[in-house]
């Protein structure tokens, strides 16, 4: 198509375009659906959806890819999709990574700094977060994200930006996610196969958390709790920080596979029966109400009663609210200086289940309400995309949008270099190795994002 405006960091016109414009694209590559979704902020700072695409999931496994031509495919019908309704030509992508093989821990290191005449400076950080990527790990295992939670500087506590102050020893707790790097390799190579490149990679509790939270939860300590199709996602924040990840392997797919072992009928039904009639609270249910499903080529009618089917769905969903309170336990829920103050939010499709919002409620004993990705969307965007199915879509796109403006942030810094080199120097002297660009601090995840790239780029 000739109007098609570019949506990706390109050389050249599109950059500049690009820094213009601001389009990030996020690629939720999940275990029941894949979702494309182009975004870009508007002039009040909220982000507008132009256009979504939504592909049905085909080889992906709680969320590991396990057939990449089938996940190629499924990404390359959600692109088009999104493509054409927004009427832009989508290049780079923001992708998140979730799945059975994400883990994490708490470690403690330290640096001891030459001279402590000299403040603490971001270099010193990075060495000591470098430090904390020597930790030794499982085989095929790679350290995704390190998360400082505290500092301490010369044993003095509780210190959470510790640049600029004077100090010999510089210590701090570190919040430590891990997962496998081939799974996260594979996610690279279907992303690129697709026509695609890979403009970074997000830990999806860490965007659909950035979708649905306020930062005042953030601050009072909240447990974000993501259902998805194939895995429940759980995110802890407290005092602004995230203070613990955990990926548990069960989600909506699970209720839809009792359902239909249970009531003898295929999933397609399953599926409808969990979204139309389900419920997780199985009080709710009278004992004569039924519901009537076709049978297969001409069999009788199967009669359901949508009690039976509460206490299937009440029964799974019991033991996936238990599994992710033991790991709210885990992080320390129960000490007074750690307490979750603004509670549970639960989003991602297995939230919109009936009454789970009480279930939760009744098996934590914490406020619990439903997280909707509005916090950041403009006012006018349509109702469905405000649905809590989006929530990772939606945190993607932010992510990508923080990114660019990360780069524009250093492109702007590397001009003002050169222009204050400019005047300080005689032009003819300027040699072009002099002028660097200005660069903030890498995270982890930027990193990586370059390692799977690289890594990409060198298997070819």
């Amino acid at each position: 198509m000739e109007n098609y405006q570019s949506a990706g960091l390109n050389k050249g016109e599109t950059h500049k375009e690009e820094m213009e414009h601001n389009i990030a694209v996020g690629l939720d590559i999940g275990t029941t659906k894949i979702v494309a979704m182009i975004g870009q902020k508007n002039e009040y700072g909220k982000l507008e959806i132009l256009g979504i695409g939504k592909s049905k999931s085909l080889g992906v496994h709680r969320g590991v890819v396990n057939n990449i031509t089938q996940t190629i495919l499924s990404i390359q019908q959600a692109v088009q999709q999104a493509e054409e309704a927004a009427n832009v030509k989508i290049e780079d992508v923001t992708v998140g990574i979730a799945g059975q093989h994400i883990r994490s821990l708490q470690h403690s290191d330290y640096i001891t700094r030459t001279t402590s005449d000299t403040v603490i400076d971001d270099d010193d950080i990075d060495r000591l977060i470098n430090q904390v990527h020597k930790l030794v790990m499982l085989p095929g295992e790679e350290i995704i994200h390190v998360l400082p939670q505290e500092y301490k500087v010369d044993g003095q506590g509780e210190i959470r930006e510790p640049i600029g102050m004077y100090g010999g020893r510089l210590e701090a707790n570190f919040h430590v996610v891990v997962g496998q790097v081939s799974s996260i390799r594979n996610i690279g190579r279907c992303v690129q196969s697709a026509g695609l490149n890979l403009e970074g990679i997000t830990l999806e509790p860490l965007a659909s958390a950035n979708a649905v939270l306020s930062q005042e939860e953030k601050e009072a300590g909240v447990a974000l709790i993501d259902i998805g199709g194939g895995t429940t996602d759980l995110a802890i924040f407290r005092d602004g920080i995230i203070r613990h990840t955990a990926v548990i392997p069960f989600g909506g797919n699970v209720i839809t596979e009792d359902i239909k072992e249970g009531c003898s009928i295929i999933e397609k039904q399953a599926e409808l029966l969990k979204i139309k009639f389900g419920s997780a609270w199985p009080g709710e249910n009278k004992d004569n109400e039924i519901v009537s499903i076709p049978g297969l080529s001409g069999r009788e009618p199967k009669e359901i009663t949508l009690k039976n089917l509460s206490k299937i769905i009440n029964a799974r969903m019991v033991e996936i609210v238990e599994q992710v309170f033991a790991e709210i336990k885990n992080y320390g829920h129960e000490v007074q200086k750690k307490k979750l103050i603004a509670g549970i939010v639960l989003t991602g499709g297995g939230s919109q289940l009936k009454h789970l919002k009480q279930l939760v409620e009744y098996i934590t004993g914490m406020d619990t309400r439903i997280g909707y990705p509005n916090e950041h969307l403009a006012g006018n965007s349509e109702e469905d995309l405000t649905s809590p199915l989006y929530a990772t879509a939606v945190g993607l796109v932010l992510d990508g949008i923080k990114r660019q403006e990360r780069k524009k942030n250093e492109f702007r810094q590397s001009q003002q270099v050169v222009e204050d080199k400019i005047e300080d120097t005689e032009e003819t002297q300027i040699e072009e190795q002099e002028v660097q660009p200005l660069k903030e601090r890498q995270s982890f995840l930027d990193k990586l994002t370059q390692r799977v790239k690289d890594f990409l780029d060198n298997a070819e």
